[in-house]
């Protein structure tokens, strides 16, 4: 094997996309970590360890020698910006402590940051926004796990790269942040009701310009950056490469649903899908879909958020094509070809 990879959070959205493509490749081996392994990964050895415990990591992954490269898609959310920043640096710290003493061939760590680096969490930012846009004020995790990495690797062989991607979308059960699945099921749930899909956020928020990140296009990224020296202790947005507008968007969404779309109204989803549970029970054994708790199927505080971002929300991703990345989805297909595979995972119902 050529490489012998990590994966940190395989059972994420990121993780699963990147354990995936990787396992795919040839001369490589892929070993997986969550703290729960199922479902399983095609080709990937999943190794259950809590990254948040130093004990247990050194107890399952100490004997695990000559691995090449990390792909840290981790994450523990926390309640405010300092809780974040202790936890989520802890377990990049915990892993790093492990493997650069059992491997010291180690190459390379791909890890992620997103939006909330240029501020996209707070309000309206600079845009498009630029790898070299100067800091906010901390705590911010993706600052004290890049400042981590880089005292790390100093006078090391290893080099990292971080990636920048907005919104991804793809699928793993249970993932907090997945804006594919809160479309989805919400779509199915109001054509069950036998009502128009109607964009549940703000009026500013259906205006303004947009972005998402394909998670194979993520996966294809962390895939590159882990062979490419110009990649090396670099720093990327990773998009679709496009940009939209939800109410161009929306009337898509709903065609490919074959629903009727209506004008939107702000209409708080952790609100208004919190009864919606045993009508998707029923929905689930009606057509035969996978047995996934209401609570893990999708995170509707997520798409409140994003429903609610009422400014402009993109980035430049010339940095990435000039070093040589030039991979792109348009959004539209993206959205299409992604709720096809939920369909044929049996996550949501069919389309009639």
């Amino acid at each position: 094997m050529q490489r012998k990879v990590l994966v940190a959070g395989a059972q994420g959205v990121i993780g699963r996309a990147a354990a995936t493509r990787l396992a795919a490749r040839p001369d490589t081996q892929v070993l997986g970590l969550s703290r729960r392994t199922e479902p399983s990964i095609p080709n990937v050895e999943a190794i259950s360890v809590d990254l948040l415990d130093p004990g247990q990591v050194r107890d399952r992954l100490g004997g695990i020698r000559d691995v090449t490269h990390i792909v840290f898609g981790a994450y523990i959310e926390k309640q405010t910006a300092a809780e974040k920043s202790t936890v989520n640096v802890a377990i990049l710290r915990n892993l790093l402590d492990v493997v650069e003493e059992t491997s010291p061939g180690l190459r390379h760590v791909t890890f992620y940051q997103g939006g909330k680096a240029y501020g996209a969490d707070l309000g309206p930012f600079k845009t498009p926004a630029r790898e070299d846009d100067p800091r906010l004020m901390p705590p911010n995790f993706y600052y004290d796990q890049e400042d981590l990495l880089r005292e790390r690797q100093e006078g090391k062989d290893w080099s990292f790269t971080a990636l920048r991607p907005e919104a991804v979308c793809g699928f793993a059960v249970g993932n907090p942040m997945n804006l594919l699945t809160v479309i989805a099921v919400y779509a199915a749930i109001s054509k069950e009701l036998g009502i128009p899909l109607r964009f549940p956020g703000t009026e500013a928020a259906y205006r303004a310009l947009y972005q998402v990140s394909s998670a194979d296009i993520l996966a294809e990224a962390a895939d590159w950056a882990g062979t490419t020296p110009a990649a090396r202790n670099e720093i990327f947005n990773i998009t679709n490469g496009d940009y939209f507008r939800w109410q161009h968007m929306w009337p898509r969404i709903a065609r490919m649903f074959n629903m009727d779309w209506a004008d939107p109204i702000p209409m708080p989803l952790a609100t208004y899908m919190a009864d919606k549970g045993p009508l998707w029970d029923r929905m689930t054994e009606r057509h035969g879909l996978q047995l996934i708790p209401y609570d893990k199927v999708a995170s509707w505080p997520f798409g409140d958020f994003i429903f609610a971002s009422g400014f402009d929300n993109i980035s430049s991703t010339i940095k990435a094509r000039q070093a040589g990345f030039h991979a792109c989805i348009d959004t539209e297909d993206m959205f299409r070809n992604q709720f096809r595979h939920l369909i044929d995972l049996k996550v949501i119902p069919p389309v009639a």
